[in-house]
């Protein structure tokens, strides 16, 4: 049952506090709040409980303030709940309207906030959030154009598109130790449906579960095992899944109900069939790769990525489609499976246009550094892009001429500078915030954690701007018998704040 939150305090004065005093307006907490549109979207989070019946849900900005609290600061869950705890401004953040020194909720709710919260809401919050930031950021000024070419086009703005990987937690991947993970599943599962049938059968079937793991261990510990003994090490694991699987369709046949199996051992006991099928395959046709590859027992859902980067060629997670504009980011894209980033170029244009009102004045989807970013510079994106007046960076298709101008030269240095951007985006979510290394567990969980670090770093860049423009104020220092007094000012942003700083 979900109840429309009517006492969420959005005015900081009105958050109570048990010592009389005010929460100050200025904090990056509070001006948060003013940006976030939470009520525009708590319909759509209430349609997560259709039912009048059960005990009240926490409202759609307690959820969403909790996930951002917990990007923003880079935390656990446990400890997310405890700094809200501890916070009046995260309390009032999320929506409380007194400070309370009890925790707001339980941290196995942060699970079900990722539940509930698709990534395809958060986009929405993300795209409505940066039309509030673009309207209370004050834009440069644009340079003048020449009166001849003012009718030529009325495309404006620059467009960054890119592709990333987003890594899961998991441990390397290889062969051998998948199908020793996968043997060890099947010997528990053994063991729990021989237990149901212990009255009918008064053998249990063999499984030779410590002379597989000497075998595993054997070639595992080697440093660098020759080719020969891997394909025999395989070979064995190979079999000793074969015969454990054989044993659980007897003891299956025999009166041994999948019942007994909880909901996510019967979900391993499937995911172990499909590994042992592509494994199998693999060996008998001595081949590398196999389309939808299971790389992860508990997240079967993770696929590798290749990406041909130095020191990581293949990344295991999901793969991200993204835009950029203005210093915002847009999440596109986002899938488990490899896919041809180029087929987005059209959409994130479309979705440009959709957002602004206008077709962007240059694509910057290219790298002269990067061999493969030139993906997106294909005959007919180009052609596309020509009959819309939007130019793409990079250089013409074909042999690279002799002689190349100074005006192409600087047209290209400028066109690898704008793209920069995104590329420090990038690094940004993986060294900052938690992208490096996804640790949610579901693909849907996932993909929500994903979405929230776009929705986070757009909070951040307009942070850091406001603070630009905090600094461009430069106030006067009057030294007074000793004492350092830096006069109070008004900003732009900051209607009605007078800061004064005192240093005896």
């Amino acid at each position: 049952m979900y109840r429309k939150a009517e006492s969420a305090p959005t005015d900081p004065f009105d958050f109570e506090l048990s010592n009389g005093c005010k929460l100050a307006a200025d904090n990056r907490w509070v001006k948060m709040v003013e940006l976030i549109p939470w009520s525009e979207f708590e319909s759509e989070y209430a349609e997560n409980f259709p039912t009048e019946m059960g005990a009240p849900a926490k409202s759609f900005r307690m959820a969403l303030g909790a996930l951002i609290i917990k990007e923003k600061l880079g935390i656990s869950d446990i400890e997310t709940v405890e700094q809200i705890r501890e916070n009046p401004y995260l309390q009032y953040f999320i929506g409380q309207s007194t400070y309370s020194n009890e925790s707001p909720f339980d941290p196995s709710l942060l699970v079900h906030f990722r539940q509930r919260i698709s990534a395809n809401l958060i986009k929405k919050v993300n795209e409505r959030m940066v039309e509030k930031m673009r309207e209370t950021t004050p834009k440069p000024p644009e340079k003048k154009k020449d009166s001849d070419t003012k009718n030529e086009s009325t495309n404006q703005g620059k467009l960054i598109v890119d592709a990333t990987c987003a890594p899961a937690d998991i441990s390397y991947p290889t062969d051998l130790g998948l199908l020793n993970r996968a043997r060890v599943h099947t010997e528990k599962i053994i063991d729990i449906l021989y237990k149901s049938l212990k009255v009918k059968i008064n053998k249990k079937p063999r499984t030779y579960r410590k002379i597989a793991r000497k075998d595993y261990l054997a070639v595992a510990k080697q440093r660098r095992p020759k080719r020969h003994k891997k394909i025999q090490a395989l070979k064995k694991q190979l079999q000793y899944i074969k015969r454990n699987l054989a044993h659980i369709e007897q003891l299956i046949e025999s009166g041994a109900t999948l019942q007994s199996l909880t909901k996510k051992q019967y979900k391993t006991l499937l995911v172990l069939t499909e590994v042992y099928r592509q494994q199998l395959w693999l060996f008998e046709n001595k081949k590398q790769s196999i389309s939808d590859r299971i790389v992860s027992l508990s997240q079967p859902h993770i696929r590798p990525i290749v990406r041909g980067k130095a020191g990581k060629p293949v990344e295991f997670g999901a793969k991200l489609s993204a835009s950029c504009f203005e210093g915002y980011l847009f999440l596109d894209r986002i899938s488990w499976d490899n896919f041809n980033e180029s087929g987005d170029l059209k959409a994130e244009v479309e979705a440009f246009k959709s957002y602004t009102g206008y077709y962007p004045e240059s694509v910057h989807a290219v790298s002269e550094a990067l061999e493969e970013d030139r993906i997106y510079r294909t005959r007919e994106n180009r052609a596309w892009c020509k009959e819309r007046g939007i130019r793409i960076s990079g250089p013409p298709l074909g042999r690279p001429p002799a002689n190349v101008s100074k005006e192409t030269k600087k047209q290209a240095l400028e066109d690898e500078r704008i793209r920069n951007a995104i590329e420090g985006k990038f690094g940004t979510r993986k060294r900052r915030f938690s992208l490096n290394r996804v640790m949610t567990k579901l693909d849907n969980t996932s993909e929500t954690a994903i979405a929230i670090t776009f929705l986070v770093i757009n909070l951040s860049t307009w942070l850091r701007r406001v603070f630009c423009i905090f600094l461009r104020h430069k106030p006067k220092i009057t030294p007074i018998y000793g004492s350092m007094i830096i006069k109070s000012y008004t900003l732009a942003s900051y209607s009605q704040q007078k800061l004064m700083f005192c240093r005896a």
